[in-house]
């Protein structure tokens, strides 16, 4: 009986691989909290508050974790400073030129066709 006891065990460790942890742990993400205080004779000389939220971009952006999106110092700039926005913009009306484009020589073939 104790041998059976300490297989069950053994096998319940063998399968769960780091890989496999890593991957539950950004999937469902976890989050580590705590303060530290230290204080002498009731007067707060120094206060921390830890607070750790470990999971992936994905499941951060569904919880509402999106903090890089607003700030200017995560934006991604090209050499001359420009902000990915701006690139990001120009991309999309380089986009609509090429639509804009593209029908006006499908409307042009159709003129050519038709005479």
């Amino acid at each position: 009986m104790a041998l059976q006891n300490q297989q069950g065990l053994r096998h319940a460790t063998e399968t769960t691989s780091v890989a496999d942890l890593l991957e539950r742990i950004l999937d469902k993400g976890i989050v580590i909290s705590g303060d530290i205080k230290i204080k002498l004779v009731d007067i707060e000389l120094l206060s921390l508050e830890i607070r750790l939220v470990i999971c992936s971009v994905d499941k951060a952006v569904e919880l509402g974790l999106d903090w890089w999106k607003g700030n200017s110092a995560y934006q991604i700039t090209d050499n001359h400073g420009v902000a990915a926005e701006v690139t990001n913009q120009s991309l999309g009306l380089q986009q609509q030129l090429k639509q804009i484009d593209d029908r006006l020589a499908r409307l042009e073939n159709n003129t050519i066709g038709s005479d």
